[in-house]
């Protein structure tokens, strides 16, 4: 499976998500500079967290207007699996990739812990490598993870399981509706979330459950 990793100014996980990318496909991801207009052939693409250019106006507001995001909506359109982490989701989102919007985290603060997930929907690219309802634990690092969607849009995700990933009970460190914490396009091959699964993917990092997403999306699970 050949990957690419999205490289954009003030972004500063692209480093942990290629070590990732690495380790678990066994090959190095090619990086992408925002001001591409095409993009190799590849079968997953993924935009990483961090503060792309400070986080002015809104978080991912100016990226998502960068050049490189209209080769990415059209390699999605083609059914290319993406893949956006914390500020790449916030991207995504502004981008029009994914519904809803990302807000200023219920506290007003950032947060910066390990919390819990529960896997809601295992039919997907990226989370068939768990069990319905398992509960993993993943970082989380952001400001503005405050998932929200008007009732309408809200209602049509769950209604198509375009939920993913749910902060467990009891954790949901920012205040997102309905604890949530990734979802997925109505196509199926876009995913976003705010946790932070590339750091958690091998015995250095104390576990490895974030492993499976990258798993899935890489089709390298163990038989």
């Amino acid at each position: 499976m050949k990957s690419a990793v999205v490289q954009l100014p003030g972004l500063n996980r692209d480093r942990d998500m290629i070590a990732a990318l690495t380790k678990i496909s066994g090959n190095a991801p090619i990086t992408i500079w925002q001001t591409e207009t095409e993009i190799p052939d590849v079968d997953l693409i993924v935009i990483p967290g961090g503060f792309s250019y400070g986080d002015y106006l809104r978080c991912g507001a100016i990226a998502a207007r960068m050049p490189v995001m209209q080769a990415i909506k059209a390699k999605a359109d083609a059914g290319v699996k993406v893949l956006g982490v914390c500020n790449g989701f916030q991207i995504l989102v502004e981008a029009g990739l994914l519904p809803g919007a990302l807000m200023r985290n219920a506290s007003l603060k950032f947060v910066c812990k390990e919390i819990k997930l529960e896997v809601v929907n295992v039919d997907t690219a990226f989370s068939r490598a768990y069990e319905q309802g398992q509960i993993i634990r993943c970082p989380v690092a952001h400001h503005d993870g405050n998932y929200f969607a008007d009732e309408e849009t809200l209602k049509t995700i769950e209604d198509n399981g375009q939920v993913v990933f749910r902060y467990a009970a009891g954790t949901n460190p920012n205040g997102s509706v309905n604890d949530i914490a990734g979802i997925i396009n109505a196509k199926g091959n876009v995913l976003g979330m705010m946790p932070h699964p590339e750091n958690l993917i091998e015995a250095a990092h104390g576990g490895a459950d974030g492993r499976g997403l990258f798993a899935s999306a890489l089709d390298v699970i163990a038989a």
